[in-house]
């Protein structure tokens, strides 16, 4: 899970492994494999370190 902010100020958590694509429009809108729609205030760069980040983390050796 990612942690990113809508654009009226409210945190989220949003299941990484679900996301299908992120565009610019000139907002950042990202669309899951289910058809949802999210529009936050992070950049399309900033939420793709977000999910390379959480990417990295789940996949150390414990």
């Amino acid at each position: 899970m990612i942690t990113l902010t809508k654009l009226n100020g409210a945190n989220f958590s949003l299941n990484a492994e679900l996301i299908e694509s992120i565009e610019t429009t000139p907002d950042t809108v990202i669309t899951t494999q289910t058809g949802k729609k999210y529009v936050v205030q992070e950049s399309e760069e900033i939420v793709i370190q977000k999910v390379i980040t959480y990417k990295r983390l789940i996949y150390i050796p414990v």
